[in-house]
């Protein structure tokens, strides 16, 4: 059963139950799943600009995917980057410092991905219940990341204010580290 808590947050559940008929999906866009060896290119975006405000526009969310199998819960929480509906204006004048801005709204992203593995990891989930539980955390969760992407491009001036970006580099740098326990393996 797939349901969203909001437009750029997808969950799935999934559990073992008897056959039954499965509803089509759409397909979904290609993601770029989050990696440290892997940082954006402009290549990467692919989208027509939506906007005449920002110069460009990363978009990324948290997938996360519970389930139970015999009452044993699993999760898969990944940060994945979209690439049919990120874009940046003008290829030609965008800098390295720009890019670098929007890479780091992916790093966000997968901050608040490992910070949600953490939670999941130290909740215990009543597999007759996991919905509503699942809800709970990952509300939680949404809002504390889309609070915190809001304040970066506001305390950043959208990467303008290089005094506040470098400052914001080496935070979101230094909470990879401290996360590291609960990156993707």
């Amino acid at each position: 059963m797939l349901f969203s808590l909001a437009p750029l947050w997808l969950f799935s559940l999934l559990s073992a139950t008897p056959a039954q008929p499965v509803a089509q999906v759409p397909a979904k866009p290609p993601v770029l799943a989050w990696s440290a060896n892997r940082p954006l290119t402009w290549d990467d975006f692919k989208a027509r600009p939506t906007t005449d405000r920002l110069e460009a526009l990363t978009s990324s969310t948290i997938d996360a995917k519970v389930g139970c199998v015999d009452y044993q819960f699993s999760a898969q929480v990944k940060a994945v980057f979209t690439p049919s509906e990120s874009w940046v204006r003008n290829v030609g004048r965008a800098t390295p410092a720009l890019l670098r801005h929007e890479q780091l709204h992916f790093d966000l992203t997968e901050i608040h991905a490992r910070l949600l593995r953490q939670k999941l990891s130290l909740v215990k989930l009543d597999c007759e219940h996991l919905q509503p539980a699942f809800n709970n955390i990952t509300k939680m969760a949404f809002l504390t990341w889309q609070r915190e992407e809001a304040r970066y491009d506001q305390e950043t001036n959208h990467g303008l204010n290089a005094a506040r970006q470098q400052a914001w580099d080496q935070q979101i740098q230094q909470r990879l580290v401290q996360l590291e326990a609960f990156a993707v393996k």
